[in-house]
């Protein structure tokens, strides 16, 4: 989830702490609670920092080994240890308890969207990414804010969240089976599909798919139950005898996208000074547009003895114009 919904959600299980009656009958290990529930609804997306290295490090890292069985442990560990230095006074139980289900609750919350999570590490590096709950979701975000608001007019905070996360789950099992019943329907209409990628949107009756059969990819629209494809495309696997190929997946950038994209097509362009490969992620359709992308520009001219990568770049970009700002300028294509 992004990053305001996990503040909410730790302000959310700081009042449902007020159940437990040691956190109810004692103001400072509250207090102690509060900011154990809010640090850890935020601790496992410390990776955000990466960005200030470049896009490749923060793609094919973040919510990676930060959201890992491991990490969750020493999350929940670390963070109630360090309160208790300045709050010895509480019981440290009661106070470990509610951080480290605050940590839980962050992984957990984040492998039900499009982009996922390695939440299984380490025993395996898949992304798990049930793809039924946008990132950002206003219907959980609206009754967190409505929530907070009712507590600070005096509403009772553990039952009333109690209530809230109730509906809540509702609200999962609801979209659970509204992402199973498209998956029903798209398996009905295509044959040997191979995979089926979801990415919801912030309305309710709209979904992203991307579908993969063994000769092609399809990409579309589910609104209300119907679904309505928007391109396709062959399903054209990586030339790995193609030297061009080859010195392009050796790019930190290339790398990097083929660790986080499950559903990807690519293409090969032909320019007067360089090879350009690029890869295409195809969750993401926006404005008849692919945003997410990887590209290499390999210098060709001295044949495949002596290829180089001139430049690469993996990340967000919503225009041509842009992605020829972050590279060196494109020229006229051969021919």
């Amino acid at each position: 989830m992004d990053t305001g919904t996990h503040v909410v959600m730790g302000v959310a299980l700081g009042g449902i702490a007020t159940l437990d009656p040691v956190v109810q009958s004692d103001p400072a290990l509250f207090n102690a609670v509060l900011i154990g529930t809010l640090v850890g609804s935020q601790a496992p997306d410390c990776d955000t920092v990466l960005k200030l290295k470049d896009n490749a490090t923060y793609i094919r890292h973040h919510r990676g080994i930060t959201h890992s069985v491991p990490a969750v442990l020493l999350w929940g560990l670390s963070i109630p240890s360090l309160i208790y230095l300045f709050t010895p006074e509480v019981s440290f139980l009661h106070l470990w308890l509610w951080t480290f289900l605050a940590v839980i609750l962050h992984v957990f919350v984040d492998i039900f969207n499009a982009y996922g999570t390695q939440a299984y590490r380490p025993f395996t590096k898949r992304w798990v990414a049930y793809g039924f709950i946008n990132t950002f979701d206003p219907y959980i975000f609206i009754l967190h804010l409505a929530g907070i608001v009712a507590w600070n007019l005096g509403a009772d905070p553990g039952l009333m969240w109690l209530l809230i996360y109730f509906v809540i789950a509702v609200y999962y099992v609801k979209r659970y089976f509204d992402k199973r019943e498209m998956v029903r329907l798209i398996k009905e209409n295509f044959d040997e599909v191979e995979q089926i990628a979801t990415s919801p949107t912030m309305q309710q009756n709209i979904w992203r798919i991307a579908i993969t059969t063994p000769t092609n990819y399809y990409v579309g629209r589910a609104e209300n139950g119907h679904i309505t494809i928007l391109d396709e495309f062959i399903n054209k696997p990586i030339d790995y005898e193609d030297p061009v190929v080859q010195k392009a997946l050796t790019d930190h950038n290339i790398k990097a996208f083929l660790s986080f994209s499950p559903v990807y097509r690519y293409e090969i362009t032909y320019f007067d000074e360089y090879t350009e490969v690029r890869f295409i992620d195809l969750r993401y359709r926006s404005k008849g547009r692919y945003p997410f992308v990887a590209l290499a520009q390999i210098d060709d001219e001295h044949g495949d003895d002596d290829l180089k990568i001139l430049n690469s770049y993996t990340g967000w970009v919503f225009t041509e114009e842009k992605l020829q700002d972050k590279v060196s300028p494109i020229p006229q294509s051969k021919g």
